[in-house]
């Protein structure tokens, strides 16, 4: 057998046929899945339907280098990375000053920490019009910003 045939051979067997038939079927049925949805007006599952809110503070995050932050109200420090479980505030500092500097924001530019009335908490940034609802991020972490408006 010459090699031109032993790569015909083997570029057969590279993907067995029975395997590509199952990629296509479940390609059309993912489809399929989709425009039923669309074409029944069916609700979207999964999707975080924001609620209405029913507590707001107006803070500040501020930098002191190495990741560490103080959230400040009026010149009034409220809380800081150095705070016991307060680690999160250098994570969440960290996202908005970097967004900020992409866009072209003020970086001194206060924050909205927000309770809404499904007991969701979320950061506003009005600055970026960065919306981050603390969801999935650990409960420790939550009650880091959620503390901020108790």
């Amino acid at each position: 057998m010459s090699l031109s045939e032993q790569m015909k051979h083997r570029d057969r067997e590279m993907v067995p046929r029975f395997l590509v038939r199952a990629m296509f079927t479940l390609m059309v049925l993912s489809v399929s899945l989709v425009v039923f949805a669309q074409l029944t007006d069916r609700p979207h599952v999964g999707v975080l339907q924001e609620a209405p809110v029913v507590a707001s503070r107006e803070v500040t995050l501020v930098a002191h280098g190495l990741g560490s932050y103080d959230v400040m109200e009026d010149g009034l420090r409220l809380a800081g990375t150095d705070d016991v479980r307060g680690g999160f505030y250098g994570v969440i500092g960290r996202i908005i000053d970097r967004r900020r500097a992409v866009m072209g924001a003020d970086p001194a530019a206060p924050i909205t920490v927000v309770r809404r009335e499904n007991g969701n908490v979320a950061i506003l940034d009005p600055a970026t019009e960065l919306s981050i609802e603390l969801i999935g991020y650990g409960a420790d972490n939550v009650a880091a910003f959620a503390r901020l408006l108790d």
